[in-house]
């Protein structure tokens, strides 16, 4: 429900651009009303039974907890926290999953190459998928790469200067305290950078083409020091999930299938998800391969 848009929804979105007393007074609910009394129960209620319990899982509530023990957070600024730690952390892999398999099925031989080196891959291990095996598989991160590039979770990321900041070789100043939007999609999308950018094409992350694009250019994690905290554990999911998807399954478009995929501008999180991307899934034997 929270990535589900439509004109009020993204309304709802937009009114994050205004300041907050402006919004508290309209009551309105960034992730909506529902989906907010929902994380507010739920956060509360497990928050409660660990501090009644005494139970230690060495996770986000427990260091929440020791942040509420310290009064630096409390009441909804720690459920904040969490309702961030579950809308980022959810759907931004699924998408990316989701649109690296759709662009796969449209281009088998991509396909085949991706599954003939993760197939390399388990025979070396003994079928054993381990961390140091999903390391080794530069073509999957090249694939995934150019997902985020085409579809990356945010269309934007938005920083705000401590201090006043004049921009080099430009009579520009950014006072403090200016909210500045960075168009990630304006980037990932220039042809000066990205020849031909509406081509999926994993090569433009080799390490020759890597080592020759200026930095800040491409940047679906965001950039500089708070940039996102999952990086590393959402690339090992979905990487994860696509080693096991791909190495027992052929994936095809159907027709159902929209192509080219269609973006809902609407949304402002998670740009690519616009209803149901349709693919037909058959499973292969290894002797096929």
């Amino acid at each position: 429900m929270i990535f589900q848009y439509n004109t009020i929804r993204g309304l709802e979105m937009l009114a994050v651009f205004f300041p907050s007393n402006a919004m508290r007074l309209a009551q309105i609910k960034v992730f909506g009303k529902e989906p907010t009394s929902f994380l507010r129960k739920v956060f509360w209620e497990t928050l409660n039974h660990r501090m009644e319990s005494g139970i230690k899982r060495i996770d986000l509530i427990d260091i929440l907890l020791e942040l509420k023990k310290t009064n630096e957070f409390d009441g909804d600024n720690l459920l904040a926290q969490a309702a961030s730690f579950f809308s980022a952390g959810s759907e931004t892999t699924s998408t990316t999953m989701a649109f690296s398999l759709y662009e796969l099925a449209l281009q088998p031989d991509l396909q085949n190459t991706v599954r003939k080196e993760i197939v390399e891959a388990l025979d070396k291990s003994d079928g054993k998928i381990t961390y140091d095996l999903i390391m080794t598989l530069t073509y999957l991160d090249m694939v995934i790469s150019e997902t985020l590039r085409m579809y990356p979770s945010l269309g934007y990321i938005n920083r705000m200067p401590n201090e006043a900041y004049k921009v080099p070789n430009s009579d520009l100043v950014i006072e403090k305290g200016t909210p500045v939007y960075i168009p990630m999609l304006g980037l990932h999308y220039d042809p000066e950078y990205f020849p031909n950018p509406d081509k999926f094409d994993p090569e433009r992350f080799n390490e020759e083409n890597k080592r020759n694009r200026p930095a800040c250019v491409y940047f679906p994690f965001g950039e500089g020091p708070h940039n996102c905290i999952g990086t590393r554990l959402g690339l090992l999911q979905i990487k994860l999930a696509l080693i096991i998807i791909l190495s027992k399954c052929e994936v095809r478009p159907c027709e159902k299938t929209s192509i080219p995929v269609v973006i809902d501008p609407r949304g402002a999180m998670t740009v690519p998800l616009n209803g149901v991307i349709y693919l037909n899934f058959r499973k292969i034997k290894s002797s096929a391969l």
